[in-house]
């Protein structure tokens, strides 16, 4: 089934390579719970422990707020309804004897841990890696941090912002200084933490495989800082390999051109030449066919050296195309070449919409909440329609009630203020 079809399909249960998995999310904000929902994307049971009253703190990171039926804002900011589909809320105070009880009762029935708490916090409530991996050597119990388990900062909270220019990637990002604009810049998503997200949910689906030769869990250590560094990819090699600290390039490509932005007569694209193949059929639409066989432009590595002779002289030619025709013409020779889409054209984008990529799902504020699709796909396995995020504690009595507990035991809790 592809996924448009299933964006038409009834939720289910059921379905997914992970509907054997379950997973108990203690994580707040982003970079984890970026993880928990990838799993549960997968087809995982997801538990997503809040705090009483509060509950995750991207649930106020609004406006945008999600509205009910009557068009009225409801408490589901934007921001927590991007991060947290398919799993189910129960509220438990951690810092009560009853409330750890209940966590340590989850875990033992779960397959994996993902946390995000300062290093050493969890331990104070018995809730740590060594304290929960004691009652289930099973567990795989990753932690996410900003700079790790170790090391000097181990103590230190870190947001997104802050990883980006301490990892490098802010001196990479922006224009050159002198010009227009120049200065560093931040990426325009919380890149970071949608990397480390991403590395969490790898190592934890890595550590399940090993289980099942071993028997054993694991602990997992996600540093952000960790992850941005390994993810200056090609720039911490170009400095590593030649010594030269990579500058801010704007849009221009460090290694490979031309691949920058230009303006046509009515709007600018994005050119992306891959090769010197590509090259070739790009200087046969311009009509400058010599081009491909000047030694300066010959091959990506004289480009490269030679992209301020090279750059305006596309200029000079793109500003006298129409963007359409000249994409259209692109298009047609195989050269990458499109337009700067505002994020409603994206969502308007033939491809995009062929894929399925936007799905709508009900909401208990009696509407239809949309979310964007996972773009995973797989042969052999169906992944299930993702459940809308839920709200806080909604799915408290019935998590409890599957852990053991009656109905009294549930209003008890709740009078004594363990959950909301």
């Amino acid at each position: 089934m592809n996924l448009s079809s299933q964006a038409e399909a009834p939720l289910s249960a059921a379905g997914g390579p992970l509907s054997h998995v379950k997973v108990l999310d203690l994580s707040r904000i982003l970079a984890a719970p970026w993880a928990g929902q990838i799993l549960a994307d997968l087809g995982a049971e997801v538990i997503k422990v809040e705090r009483p009253g509060a509950g995750d703190d991207t649930r106020s990171w609004g406006p945008p707020f999600l509205k009910d039926a009557e068009g009225r804002d409801t408490k589901e900011a934007g921001y927590y309804l991007a991060v947290n589909r398919g799993k189910r809320s129960i509220t438990v105070s951690l810092d009560t004897p009853e409330g750890q009880r209940i966590v340590r009762e989850l875990a033992l029935e779960c397959d994996i841990v993902l946390e995000n708490y300062k290093a050493g916090t969890l331990a104070r409530y018995g809730l740590d890696e060594a304290s929960l991996r004691a009652i289930n050597p099973r567990l795989v119990y990753c932690s996410v941090t900003g700079f790790g388990q170790t090391g000097p900062r181990r103590d230190q909270p870190a947001y997104d912002f802050l990883i980006q220019a301490m990892g490098g990637l802010m001196s990479v990002t922006g224009e050159r200084d002198g010009r227009p604009g120049g200065g560093p810049q931040k990426v325009g998503v919380p890149i970071v933490d949608l990397m480390t997200g991403m590395y969490a949910a790898v190592a934890v689906l890595a550590a399940l495989s090993r289980r099942d030769l071993t028997g054993r869990g694991d602990a997992i250590d996600i540093g952000m800082l960790d992850v941005q560094v390994a993810a200056l990819a090609n720039q911490a090699m170009n400095y590593l390999v030649s010594g030269k600290v990579p500058q801010r390039n704007g849009n221009a490509h460090p290694n490979i051109q031309p691949q920058d932005v230009f303006g046509c007569a009515d709007g600018d694209v994005i050119l992306v030449v891959g090769n010197d193949g590509q090259f070739n059929k790009l200087c046969q639409v311009l009509g400058r066919a010599e081009w491909a066989t000047d030694e300066r432009f010959a091959t990506n590595a004289q480009r490269v050296r030679h992209i301020g002779v090279l750059a305006p002289m596309l200029s000079e030619l793109f500003g006298a195309w129409q963007r359409s025709a000249l994409i259209a013409a692109l298009d047609a020779a195989g050269v990458p070449c499109g337009a700067i889409n505002s994020v409603a054209d994206v969502f308007r984008d033939p491809q995009v919409v062929a894929r399925g990529l936007l799905r709508h799902v009900p909401h208990p504020a009696g509407v239809d909440v949309p979310q964007v699709g996972s773009p995973m796909r797989f042969a052999e396995a169906t992944l299930k329609v993702p459940a809308a995020p839920p709200l806080l504690g909604q799915h408290s009595d019935d998590i409890l009630s599957e852990l053991g507990y009656e109905a009294e035991d549930i209003a008890a809790l709740r009078a004594q203020g363990v959950i909301g």
